[in-house]
């Protein structure tokens, strides 16, 4: 697994605030082809191998577009929460934005590529805002796991 982390403070220009920044990148190796790859990614009605989702509101056989929005149940917390989808490359990169409470917004990436070794699987978590320090400390345990968790879950349907 490869990790890149980073964390900044950058005061804004006309405002006193200060906006906080995290990012991570989690990077696995995995068995299983792209295309079952990307099938587990855009298939949003099933997040059962997700460790963070219990559950979405979008219908079996719905196709990720750019602007779809839907809803989703954490484990922390059985509020849904709305994600936006920003970018769908088909079986290259699939990205969201969520914006779950005032403070704090989320982006994930997903992207998947094929080499020699096998199928590499890149997962981005990125928080803005200044209460993403504390939101992070929250949901770090989980997002650790969501890259093995979806390539275990891929090669289980393969083999």
């Amino acid at each position: 697994m490869i990790l890149s982390f980073s964390f900044s403070w950058k005061p804004q220009k006309k405002k006193q605030n200060w906006r906080c920044s995290l990012a991570k990148t989690y990077r696995v190796v995995s068995s299983a082809s792209v295309d079952v790859l990307w099938q587990k990614i855009v298939n949003l009605a099933d997040v059962s191998w997700h460790p963070l989702l219990t559950s979405t509101n979008v219908p079996k056989g719905l196709v990720a577009k750019p602007g779809l929005i839907y809803q989703e149940v954490t484990r922390l917390i059985p509020i849904p929460i709305r994600v936006f989808v920003e970018k769908v490359r088909p079986r290259e990169v699939f990205s969201v934005r969520i914006i779950a409470v005032l403070g704090v917004e989320k982006r994930v990436s997903y992207q998947v590529e094929s080499t020699l070794c096998g199928s590499y699987l890149s997962y981005s978590v990125t928080l803005k805002g200044w209460l993403s320090p504390l939101v992070w400390w929250l949901i770090s345990p989980y997002e650790e796991k969501v890259a093995s968790k979806l390539a275990t879950a891929a090669e289980q349907v393969r083999g």
